[in-house]
Protein backbone atom coordinates (compact mmCIF):
# COMPACT_ATOMS: atom_id res chain seq x y z
CA UNK A 1 0.00 0.00 0.00
CA UNK A 2 2.77 2.35 0.85
CA UNK A 3 4.45 1.09 -2.65
CA UNK A 4 1.31 2.52 -4.13
CA UNK A 5 1.01 5.69 -2.55
CA UNK A 6 4.75 6.38 -3.03
CA UNK A 7 4.41 5.78 -7.26
CA UNK A 8 0.88 8.17 -7.32
CA UNK A 9 2.90 10.76 -5.20
CA UNK A 10 5.96 10.62 -7.95
CA UNK A 11 2.94 10.94 -10.86
CA UNK A 12 1.75 13.74 -9.42
CA UNK A 13 5.36 15.42 -8.94
CA UNK A 14 6.43 14.97 -12.52
CA UNK A 15 2.95 16.06 -14.36
CA UNK A 16 3.18 19.38 -11.75
CA UNK A 17 7.44 19.65 -12.76
CA UNK A 18 6.46 19.07 -16.68
CA UNK A 19 3.31 21.07 -16.62
CA UNK A 20 5.30 24.72 -16.88
CA UNK A 21 7.85 23.20 -19.78
CA UNK A 22 5.13 22.39 -21.88
CA UNK A 23 3.73 25.64 -21.38
CA UNK A 24 7.25 27.34 -22.01
CA UNK A 25 7.70 25.44 -25.46
CA UNK A 26 4.23 26.01 -26.44
CA UNK A 27 4.94 30.45 -26.20
CA UNK A 28 8.28 29.50 -27.81
CA UNK A 29 6.18 28.39 -30.67
CA UNK A 30 3.81 30.76 -30.91
CA UNK A 31 6.76 33.54 -30.98
CA UNK A 32 8.30 31.55 -33.90
CA UNK A 33 5.08 31.50 -35.39
CA UNK A 34 4.25 35.18 -35.13
CA UNK A 35 8.01 36.18 -36.57
CA UNK A 36 7.45 33.50 -39.83
CA UNK A 37 4.16 35.42 -40.36
CA UNK A 38 5.61 39.00 -40.19
CA UNK A 39 8.18 37.48 -42.83
CA UNK A 40 6.40 36.17 -45.00
CA UNK A 41 4.12 39.06 -45.19
CA UNK A 42 7.26 41.46 -46.12
CA UNK A 43 8.16 38.75 -48.47
CA UNK A 44 4.74 39.64 -49.99
CA UNK A 45 5.19 43.32 -49.97
CA UNK A 46 8.79 43.04 -51.91
CA UNK A 47 7.14 40.51 -54.78
CA UNK A 48 4.22 43.12 -55.03
CA UNK A 49 6.42 46.21 -54.84
CA UNK A 50 7.51 47.92 -58.30
CA UNK A 51 11.12 47.37 -59.56
CA UNK A 52 13.98 49.52 -58.49
CA UNK A 53 14.59 52.49 -61.12
CA UNK A 54 18.64 52.22 -61.86
CA UNK A 55 20.19 56.05 -60.80
CA UNK A 56 23.13 57.40 -62.67
CA UNK A 57 26.14 58.33 -60.49
CA UNK A 58 24.88 62.23 -61.70
CA UNK A 59 21.97 61.74 -59.68
CA UNK A 60 23.42 59.99 -56.75
CA UNK A 61 26.55 62.69 -56.46
CA UNK A 62 23.60 65.57 -56.21
CA UNK A 63 22.12 63.91 -53.98
CA UNK A 64 25.10 64.42 -51.56
CA UNK A 65 26.33 68.01 -52.85
CA UNK A 66 23.20 70.10 -54.05
CA UNK A 67 20.36 71.22 -51.89
CA UNK A 68 18.97 74.79 -50.47
CA UNK A 69 21.57 77.38 -50.43
CA UNK A 70 24.60 74.36 -51.41
CA UNK A 71 27.28 75.79 -52.74
CA UNK A 72 27.89 74.21 -56.67
CA UNK A 73 31.89 73.53 -57.24
CA UNK A 74 32.90 73.30 -60.80
CA UNK A 75 36.41 70.86 -61.52
CA UNK A 76 38.59 73.96 -62.43
CA UNK A 77 37.79 77.68 -61.18
CA UNK A 78 34.32 78.76 -59.61
CA UNK A 79 31.05 79.31 -62.11
CA UNK A 80 28.55 81.83 -60.18
CA UNK A 81 25.03 82.07 -61.88
CA UNK A 82 23.12 85.15 -61.77
CA UNK A 83 20.06 86.28 -63.14
CA UNK A 84 17.16 88.84 -63.48
CA UNK A 85 13.64 88.29 -64.46
CA UNK A 86 11.40 91.36 -64.95
CA UNK A 87 7.61 91.61 -65.47
CA UNK A 88 5.99 94.92 -66.58
CA UNK A 89 2.49 95.98 -67.15
CA UNK A 90 1.69 99.04 -68.74
CA UNK A 91 -1.29 100.91 -69.74
CA UNK A 92 -1.26 103.92 -72.35
CA UNK A 93 -3.37 106.73 -72.92
CA UNK A 94 -5.04 105.92 -76.32
CA UNK A 95 -4.44 108.24 -79.00
CA UNK A 96 -4.92 106.90 -82.35
CA UNK A 97 -2.79 109.92 -84.34
CA UNK A 98 0.68 110.02 -84.00
CA UNK A 99 3.47 112.81 -83.41
CA UNK A 100 3.42 113.57 -87.96
CA UNK A 101 -0.48 113.48 -88.75
CA UNK A 102 -1.19 115.65 -90.74
CA UNK A 103 -3.47 114.26 -93.27
CA UNK A 104 -4.95 117.66 -94.69
CA UNK A 105 -1.60 119.41 -94.65
CA UNK A 106 1.67 117.70 -95.62
CA UNK A 107 -0.70 114.49 -96.39
CA UNK A 108 1.56 112.36 -93.98
CA UNK A 109 -0.60 109.91 -91.79
CA UNK A 110 1.06 108.92 -88.89
CA UNK A 111 -0.99 105.85 -86.92
CA UNK A 112 -0.48 105.69 -83.42
CA UNK A 113 -2.86 102.78 -82.93
CA UNK A 114 -0.91 100.11 -82.09
CA UNK A 115 2.11 101.75 -80.12
CA UNK A 116 -1.00 102.94 -77.18
CA UNK A 117 -2.16 99.30 -76.04
CA UNK A 118 -1.97 98.10 -72.80
CA UNK A 119 0.16 95.08 -72.38
CA UNK A 120 1.87 92.53 -70.57
CA UNK A 121 5.80 92.60 -71.48
CA UNK A 122 8.85 90.70 -70.53
CA UNK A 123 11.39 93.34 -70.20
CA UNK A 124 13.94 91.23 -68.90
CA UNK A 125 14.88 88.01 -68.62
CA UNK A 126 18.83 87.54 -68.11
CA UNK A 127 20.99 84.81 -67.25
CA UNK A 128 24.64 85.67 -66.28
CA UNK A 129 27.15 83.04 -66.15
CA UNK A 130 30.66 84.51 -63.99
CA UNK A 131 34.05 81.93 -64.48
CA UNK A 132 36.72 82.54 -61.66
CA UNK A 133 39.22 80.50 -64.00
CA UNK A 134 42.27 81.76 -62.52
CA UNK A 135 42.66 84.35 -59.85
CA UNK A 136 43.74 86.65 -62.37
CA UNK A 137 40.71 86.03 -64.97
CA UNK A 138 37.34 85.94 -64.55
CA UNK A 139 34.94 84.87 -67.78
CA UNK A 140 31.73 86.91 -68.02
CA UNK A 141 28.95 85.63 -70.61
CA UNK A 142 24.86 86.97 -70.23
CA UNK A 143 21.82 86.20 -72.15
CA UNK A 144 18.94 87.93 -72.21
CA UNK A 145 16.13 86.42 -74.57
CA UNK A 146 13.82 89.14 -73.52
CA UNK A 147 15.90 91.45 -75.74
CA UNK A 148 14.85 89.31 -79.04
CA UNK A 149 11.44 91.26 -79.23
CA UNK A 150 11.46 94.74 -81.06
CA UNK A 151 7.27 95.34 -80.82
CA UNK A 152 7.40 96.61 -77.58
CA UNK A 153 7.16 100.78 -77.58
CA UNK A 154 9.05 102.94 -75.22
CA UNK A 155 6.19 103.04 -72.73
CA UNK A 156 6.98 106.16 -71.12
CA UNK A 157 7.11 108.09 -75.12
CA UNK A 158 5.10 105.49 -77.11
CA UNK A 159 5.33 108.43 -79.82
CA UNK A 160 9.16 107.11 -79.97
CA UNK A 161 10.37 104.08 -81.59
CA UNK A 162 9.63 100.87 -79.84
CA UNK A 163 12.80 99.50 -77.80
CA UNK A 164 15.24 97.44 -79.56
CA UNK A 165 14.74 99.30 -82.94
CA UNK A 166 15.74 103.20 -82.58
CA UNK A 167 14.79 103.47 -78.89
CA UNK A 168 14.15 107.80 -78.00
CA UNK A 169 13.90 108.52 -81.51
CA UNK A 170 10.92 109.60 -83.12
CA UNK A 171 11.39 109.01 -87.16
CA UNK A 172 10.75 107.54 -90.37
CA UNK A 173 9.60 103.88 -88.92
CA UNK A 174 6.44 104.48 -87.22
CA UNK A 175 4.80 106.75 -90.54
CA UNK A 176 1.83 104.99 -91.90
CA UNK A 177 3.23 102.13 -94.31
CA UNK A 178 1.16 103.14 -97.41
CA UNK A 179 2.61 106.40 -96.86
CA UNK A 180 6.21 104.90 -96.87
CA UNK A 181 5.83 103.09 -99.96
CA UNK A 182 4.29 105.73 -102.25
CA UNK A 183 7.42 107.99 -100.85
CA UNK A 184 10.43 106.55 -100.09
CA UNK A 185 13.11 105.68 -102.26
CA UNK A 186 13.89 101.43 -101.95
CA UNK A 187 17.50 101.14 -99.82
CA UNK A 188 19.73 98.39 -101.06
CA UNK A 189 19.74 95.17 -99.14
CA UNK A 190 22.62 94.00 -98.85
CA UNK A 191 24.33 93.32 -95.82
CA UNK A 192 27.87 95.54 -96.91
CA UNK A 193 24.85 98.37 -97.22
CA UNK A 194 23.31 97.69 -93.97
CA UNK A 195 26.16 97.51 -91.80
CA UNK A 196 27.67 100.48 -93.97
CA UNK A 197 24.92 102.79 -93.16
CA UNK A 198 24.44 101.60 -89.81
CA UNK A 199 20.85 100.35 -90.70
CA UNK A 200 19.83 96.32 -90.40
CA UNK A 201 18.62 94.71 -87.34
CA UNK A 202 21.44 92.38 -85.54
CA UNK A 203 21.23 89.80 -82.94
CA UNK A 204 20.68 90.81 -79.64
CA UNK A 205 20.88 87.66 -77.29
CA UNK A 206 23.77 87.74 -76.60
CA UNK A 207 24.43 91.04 -74.49
CA UNK A 208 27.74 90.36 -72.35
CA UNK A 209 30.56 88.36 -73.64
CA UNK A 210 34.32 90.13 -72.27
CA UNK A 211 37.16 88.09 -70.25
CA UNK A 212 38.82 90.88 -67.19
CA UNK A 213 42.37 90.44 -66.17
CA UNK A 214 43.02 91.53 -63.09
CA UNK A 215 45.20 91.28 -59.87
CA UNK A 216 48.00 91.43 -61.93
CA UNK A 217 49.13 95.30 -62.37
CA UNK A 218 48.58 96.91 -58.84
CA UNK A 219 45.04 99.09 -58.89
CA UNK A 220 44.03 98.29 -62.41
CA UNK A 221 42.30 95.50 -64.41
CA UNK A 222 41.90 95.15 -68.46
CA UNK A 223 38.69 93.87 -69.49
CA UNK A 224 38.15 92.53 -73.42
CA UNK A 225 35.07 91.41 -75.76
CA UNK A 226 31.23 92.84 -75.73
CA UNK A 227 30.33 95.02 -72.85
CA UNK A 228 28.55 98.52 -72.28
CA UNK A 229 31.03 100.58 -72.77
CA UNK A 230 31.98 102.73 -70.05
CA UNK A 231 30.13 106.13 -70.84
CA UNK A 232 28.09 107.84 -68.95
CA UNK A 233 26.18 106.67 -65.16
CA UNK A 234 22.41 105.20 -65.79
CA UNK A 235 23.01 103.80 -68.80
CA UNK A 236 25.29 101.81 -67.44
CA UNK A 237 23.98 100.96 -63.77
CA UNK A 238 23.53 97.39 -63.40
CA UNK A 239 18.87 96.69 -64.75
CA UNK A 240 18.31 95.38 -61.53
CA UNK A 241 19.16 98.56 -59.27
CA UNK A 242 17.07 100.87 -61.65
CA UNK A 243 15.75 103.77 -59.71
CA UNK A 244 12.50 103.88 -62.26
CA UNK A 245 10.88 101.07 -64.33
CA UNK A 246 12.94 102.31 -67.59
CA UNK A 247 16.13 104.68 -67.97
CA UNK A 248 15.46 108.09 -68.59
CA UNK A 249 16.11 109.14 -72.36
CA UNK A 250 19.97 109.72 -71.64
CA UNK A 251 20.40 106.18 -70.00
CA UNK A 252 18.68 104.51 -72.95
CA UNK A 253 20.71 105.52 -75.42
CA UNK A 254 23.79 104.34 -73.31
CA UNK A 255 22.12 101.41 -72.94
CA UNK A 256 24.05 99.93 -75.68
CA UNK A 257 26.88 97.57 -75.93
CA UNK A 258 29.90 97.30 -78.00
CA UNK A 259 33.38 95.67 -78.72
CA UNK A 260 35.91 96.56 -78.06
CA UNK A 261 39.10 96.93 -74.96
CA UNK A 262 38.86 98.95 -71.92
CA UNK A 263 41.39 99.47 -69.21
CA UNK A 264 39.85 100.49 -65.36
CA UNK A 265 42.13 102.24 -62.84
CA UNK A 266 40.78 102.78 -59.34
CA UNK A 267 42.34 104.21 -55.90
CA UNK A 268 41.33 105.48 -52.33
CA UNK A 269 39.07 102.84 -51.66
CA UNK A 270 37.08 103.01 -55.47
CA UNK A 271 36.76 107.27 -54.05
CA UNK A 272 38.57 108.04 -57.08
CA UNK A 273 38.16 105.52 -60.41
CA UNK A 274 38.91 106.50 -64.20
CA UNK A 275 38.21 103.90 -67.62
CA UNK A 276 40.06 104.37 -70.84
CA UNK A 277 39.21 102.46 -73.49
CA UNK A 278 38.87 101.24 -77.55
CA UNK A 279 35.86 100.31 -78.95
CA UNK A 280 34.23 99.52 -82.89
CA UNK A 281 31.69 102.38 -82.82
CA UNK A 282 29.58 100.88 -85.88
CA UNK A 283 26.88 102.75 -87.30
CA UNK A 284 26.30 105.77 -85.23
CA UNK A 285 25.54 107.29 -81.85
CA UNK A 286 22.04 108.06 -82.58
CA UNK A 287 21.07 104.10 -82.50
CA UNK A 288 20.17 102.09 -79.52
CA UNK A 289 18.29 99.69 -77.67
CA UNK A 290 21.25 97.03 -79.17
CA UNK A 291 21.90 97.78 -83.09
CA UNK A 292 25.47 98.60 -81.97
CA UNK A 293 26.50 95.20 -80.44
CA UNK A 294 27.19 92.01 -82.33
CA UNK A 295 27.95 93.79 -85.55
CA UNK A 296 31.12 94.27 -87.72
CA UNK A 297 32.83 97.82 -88.01
CA UNK A 298 32.36 99.79 -90.68
CA UNK A 299 35.46 101.05 -90.84
CA UNK A 300 38.92 100.19 -89.73
CA UNK A 301 39.23 103.08 -87.25
CA UNK A 302 38.09 102.88 -83.66
CA UNK A 303 36.36 105.01 -81.27
CA UNK A 304 38.16 106.41 -78.11
CA UNK A 305 36.88 106.79 -74.53
CA UNK A 306 37.31 107.82 -71.39
CA UNK A 307 35.30 108.29 -67.61
CA UNK A 308 36.74 109.69 -64.33
CA UNK A 309 35.01 109.60 -61.53
CA UNK A 310 35.66 111.10 -57.90
CA UNK A 311 33.72 110.66 -54.53
CA UNK A 312 34.49 113.85 -52.56
CA UNK A 313 32.10 112.43 -49.53
CA UNK A 314 31.44 108.84 -49.24
CA UNK A 315 30.25 108.52 -45.47
CA UNK A 316 26.65 108.12 -45.03
CA UNK A 317 26.42 108.96 -41.24
CA UNK A 318 27.93 112.11 -41.53
CA UNK A 319 28.37 114.25 -44.22
CA UNK A 320 26.72 111.96 -46.73
CA UNK A 321 27.35 110.89 -50.46
CA UNK A 322 28.77 112.99 -53.24
CA UNK A 323 29.70 111.36 -56.92
CA UNK A 324 30.80 113.36 -59.63
CA UNK A 325 31.51 112.04 -63.10
CA UNK A 326 32.13 112.60 -66.68
CA UNK A 327 32.99 110.59 -69.52
CA UNK A 328 33.19 110.94 -73.83
CA UNK A 329 33.51 108.95 -76.76
CA UNK A 330 34.56 109.72 -80.01
CA UNK A 331 35.70 108.80 -83.49
CA UNK A 332 35.46 108.43 -87.25
CA UNK A 333 31.85 107.15 -88.26
CA UNK A 334 30.91 106.02 -91.93
CA UNK A 335 33.57 105.02 -94.22
CA UNK A 336 35.48 107.36 -96.37
CA UNK A 337 34.44 108.54 -99.75
CA UNK A 338 32.42 110.98 -101.48
CA UNK A 339 29.24 109.62 -102.75
CA UNK A 340 26.37 108.03 -100.59
CA UNK A 341 25.37 104.38 -100.85
CA UNK A 342 21.68 105.57 -101.52
CA UNK A 343 22.56 107.59 -104.53
CA UNK A 344 25.71 105.16 -105.81
CA UNK A 345 24.61 101.64 -104.65
CA UNK A 346 26.99 100.05 -106.10
CA UNK A 347 29.70 101.37 -104.57
CA UNK A 348 27.62 101.47 -101.25
CA UNK A 349 31.28 101.48 -99.46
CA UNK A 350 31.69 105.64 -100.63
CA UNK A 351 30.12 106.67 -97.55
CA UNK A 352 31.59 110.44 -95.98
CA UNK A 353 33.38 109.98 -92.33
CA UNK A 354 31.85 111.59 -89.72
CA UNK A 355 34.13 113.04 -87.03
CA UNK A 356 31.39 111.84 -84.00
CA UNK A 357 31.60 112.09 -80.29
CA UNK A 358 29.05 112.27 -77.28
CA UNK A 359 29.32 113.67 -74.15
CA UNK A 360 28.15 113.02 -70.14
CA UNK A 361 28.44 114.80 -67.18
CA UNK A 362 26.55 113.17 -64.06
CA UNK A 363 26.19 114.27 -60.44
CA UNK A 364 24.76 111.82 -57.31
CA UNK A 365 24.21 113.35 -53.92
CA UNK A 366 22.82 111.56 -50.56
CA UNK A 367 23.38 113.98 -47.37
CA UNK A 368 23.68 112.50 -44.06
CA UNK A 369 22.17 113.17 -40.88
CA UNK A 370 18.98 114.00 -40.11
CA UNK A 371 18.19 114.31 -43.87
CA UNK A 372 19.07 110.66 -44.13
CA UNK A 373 17.79 108.63 -47.12
CA UNK A 374 16.81 111.58 -49.07
CA UNK A 375 19.18 111.11 -52.34
CA UNK A 376 19.52 113.12 -55.89
CA UNK A 377 21.17 112.50 -58.88
CA UNK A 378 20.72 113.88 -62.75
CA UNK A 379 22.93 113.55 -66.04
CA UNK A 380 23.60 115.65 -69.54
CA UNK A 381 24.44 114.26 -72.55
CA UNK A 382 25.62 115.63 -75.90
CA UNK A 383 25.73 113.96 -79.20
CA UNK A 384 27.01 114.85 -82.54
CA UNK A 385 26.80 112.23 -85.33
CA UNK A 386 25.22 111.32 -88.54
CA UNK A 387 21.79 109.34 -89.16
CA UNK A 388 21.56 106.29 -91.29
CA UNK A 389 19.90 107.60 -94.89
CA UNK A 390 15.98 107.19 -94.69
CA UNK A 391 15.50 107.41 -91.13
CA UNK A 392 14.46 110.97 -90.84
CA UNK A 393 11.36 111.86 -92.57
CA UNK A 394 10.67 115.09 -94.66
CA UNK A 395 8.01 116.94 -94.37
CA UNK A 396 8.51 118.73 -97.31
CA UNK A 397 9.39 115.81 -99.53
CA UNK A 398 12.65 117.22 -100.96
CA UNK A 399 14.54 114.18 -100.70
CA UNK A 400 17.64 113.73 -103.34
CA UNK A 401 18.31 117.41 -102.89
CA UNK A 402 20.12 119.58 -100.43
CA UNK A 403 18.95 123.07 -101.55
CA UNK A 404 15.09 122.08 -101.99
CA UNK A 405 15.12 123.49 -105.86
CA UNK A 406 14.35 120.07 -107.05
CA UNK A 407 10.55 119.76 -107.63
CA UNK A 408 9.88 116.31 -107.04
CA UNK A 409 11.83 114.73 -104.49
CA UNK A 410 11.24 111.50 -101.69
CA UNK A 411 9.57 112.08 -98.33
CA UNK A 412 13.11 110.88 -96.40
CA UNK A 413 16.41 112.45 -95.48
CA UNK A 414 18.81 110.84 -98.29
CA UNK A 415 22.52 112.10 -97.34
CA UNK A 416 22.30 113.59 -94.05
CA UNK A 417 24.69 115.96 -92.35
CA UNK A 418 26.03 115.54 -89.00
CA UNK A 419 23.85 117.40 -86.27
CA UNK A 420 24.38 118.12 -82.37
CA UNK A 421 21.40 116.85 -80.25
CA UNK A 422 21.24 116.99 -76.11
CA UNK A 423 19.51 115.75 -73.22
CA UNK A 424 18.96 115.96 -69.68
CA UNK A 425 17.45 114.62 -66.60
CA UNK A 426 16.77 115.46 -62.69
CA UNK A 427 15.59 112.78 -60.05
CA UNK A 428 14.90 112.94 -56.43
CA UNK A 429 13.97 110.48 -54.12
CA UNK A 430 13.29 108.97 -50.06
CA UNK A 431 14.16 105.70 -48.74
CA UNK A 432 12.33 105.62 -45.58
CA UNK A 433 14.60 102.16 -44.35
CA UNK A 434 17.37 104.45 -45.04
CA UNK A 435 16.06 107.55 -43.00
CA UNK A 436 16.99 109.47 -39.83
CA UNK A 437 13.62 108.32 -38.78
CA UNK A 438 14.04 104.86 -39.26
CA UNK A 439 16.91 103.94 -36.45
CA UNK A 440 17.97 107.09 -35.14
CA UNK A 441 15.33 109.22 -34.26
CA UNK A 442 14.16 108.10 -30.89
CA UNK A 443 10.75 108.46 -31.90
CA UNK A 444 9.59 104.87 -32.42
CA UNK A 445 11.10 103.96 -35.81
CA UNK A 446 8.88 103.83 -38.94
CA UNK A 447 6.13 100.97 -38.91
CA UNK A 448 7.22 97.72 -40.01
CA UNK A 449 4.82 98.08 -43.73
CA UNK A 450 5.98 101.82 -44.50
CA UNK A 451 10.21 100.86 -44.38
CA UNK A 452 10.40 98.86 -47.65
CA UNK A 453 8.52 101.83 -49.33
CA UNK A 454 11.00 104.53 -51.09
CA UNK A 455 9.73 107.93 -53.02
CA UNK A 456 11.11 109.08 -56.12
CA UNK A 457 10.18 111.75 -58.66
CA UNK A 458 12.14 112.60 -62.57
CA UNK A 459 12.00 115.13 -64.49
CA UNK A 460 13.28 113.79 -67.73
CA UNK A 461 13.71 115.43 -71.28
CA UNK A 462 15.36 115.21 -74.65
CA UNK A 463 15.43 116.32 -78.58
CA UNK A 464 14.50 113.29 -79.67
CA UNK A 465 12.29 114.33 -83.03
CA UNK A 466 14.51 114.55 -85.58
CA UNK A 467 13.12 115.86 -89.04
CA UNK A 468 14.31 117.35 -92.57
CA UNK A 469 15.37 120.96 -92.60
CA UNK A 470 12.42 121.94 -94.99
CA UNK A 471 14.76 123.80 -97.47
CA UNK A 472 17.73 121.61 -97.67
CA UNK A 473 16.95 117.96 -97.24
CA UNK A 474 20.12 117.44 -95.59
CA UNK A 475 20.31 119.47 -92.44
CA UNK A 476 18.40 118.12 -89.29
CA UNK A 477 15.84 119.89 -87.16
CA UNK A 478 15.47 119.05 -83.36
CA UNK A 479 12.27 119.18 -81.42
CA UNK A 480 12.41 117.77 -77.51
CA UNK A 481 9.93 115.78 -75.49
CA UNK A 482 9.67 115.98 -71.61
CA UNK A 483 8.25 113.30 -69.19
CA UNK A 484 7.42 113.85 -65.88
CA UNK A 485 7.72 110.70 -63.77
CA UNK A 486 6.40 109.96 -60.20
CA UNK A 487 7.79 106.86 -58.43
CA UNK A 488 6.35 104.35 -56.01
CA UNK A 489 9.59 101.27 -55.15
CA UNK A 490 8.19 98.93 -52.67
CA UNK A 491 11.28 96.46 -51.52
CA UNK A 492 10.15 92.97 -50.44
CA UNK A 493 13.95 91.58 -50.39
CA UNK A 494 16.14 94.66 -50.90
CA UNK A 495 16.78 94.82 -54.59
CA UNK A 496 16.32 90.91 -55.25
CA UNK A 497 12.50 91.16 -55.20
CA UNK A 498 10.71 94.22 -55.63
CA UNK A 499 7.45 95.98 -56.91
CA UNK A 500 7.89 99.21 -58.74
CA UNK A 501 4.59 101.49 -59.74
CA UNK A 502 5.31 104.69 -62.25
CA UNK A 503 3.21 107.67 -63.72
CA UNK A 504 4.46 109.26 -66.48
CA UNK A 505 3.17 112.46 -67.91
CA UNK A 506 3.97 112.92 -71.59
CA UNK A 507 4.70 116.28 -73.59
CA UNK A 508 5.65 115.96 -77.08
CA UNK A 509 6.94 119.11 -79.10
CA UNK A 510 3.64 120.81 -80.81
CA UNK A 511 5.94 122.73 -83.68
CA UNK A 512 4.68 125.89 -85.18
CA UNK A 513 1.13 125.31 -86.87
CA UNK A 514 1.25 128.54 -88.73
CA UNK A 515 4.33 126.65 -90.80
CA UNK A 516 3.67 124.18 -93.39
CA UNK A 517 5.34 120.98 -92.21
CA UNK A 518 5.73 121.58 -89.17
CA UNK A 519 2.11 120.96 -87.31
CA UNK A 520 2.76 118.29 -85.15
CA UNK A 521 -0.27 116.35 -83.72
CA UNK A 522 0.92 116.76 -79.59
CA UNK A 523 0.24 113.20 -79.03
CA UNK A 524 -1.96 111.85 -75.77
CA UNK A 525 0.29 108.68 -74.36
CA UNK A 526 0.41 109.68 -70.80
CA UNK A 527 0.86 105.80 -69.19
CA UNK A 528 1.00 103.57 -65.88
CA UNK A 529 3.45 100.75 -65.68
CA UNK A 530 4.08 98.51 -62.78
CA UNK A 531 7.13 96.01 -62.89
CA UNK A 532 7.51 93.21 -60.93
CA UNK A 533 10.96 92.18 -60.11
CA UNK A 534 13.13 88.97 -59.04
CA UNK A 535 17.23 88.84 -59.29
CA UNK A 536 19.95 86.48 -58.16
Amino acid sequence: MLRVRTYVAGLIATLLLAVPCVVRAADSNQEQLDKLQKDLEEIRRELNAPPPTMRSNVEKALDNKYGPNAEVKTRTGKLTISGLLQVWYYDIQNDKRGLFDDPNGTGIRDANGTADNSSFQIRRAELKFTMDLHENITAVVMIDPAREATSFPLYYDNKAASLGQDSIFKRVNQIAPEFQAANQIPGSSTNVAAVQSGAGAVPRLLQDAYINYHGILPHHDVQVGQFKPFIGEEGIRNDGQLDFIERSYVGVIQDNRDMGLNVHGTWWDDRFQYWLGLYDGPANFYLSGGQTQNRSDDNSDKDFAYRVMVRPLWKPDSWGKLELGTSEQLGKHGKGGNLDPISDPLNGLNRKYTWAYKYDAWAYFAPGSVVKGWWMRGEWELIHDRNAPQSIIDMNGNGNTDDGNIATGTSVQTNPSPFTSQGFYLATGYKLSDSYFNNDCNCGGIPGWAKPIELAFRYNVFQNVQVADLIRNNRTELYQTQVWTAGLNYYISGQNAKLQFNYNWANNPEGNPAIAGRNFHNVHNDSFAVNFQVMF
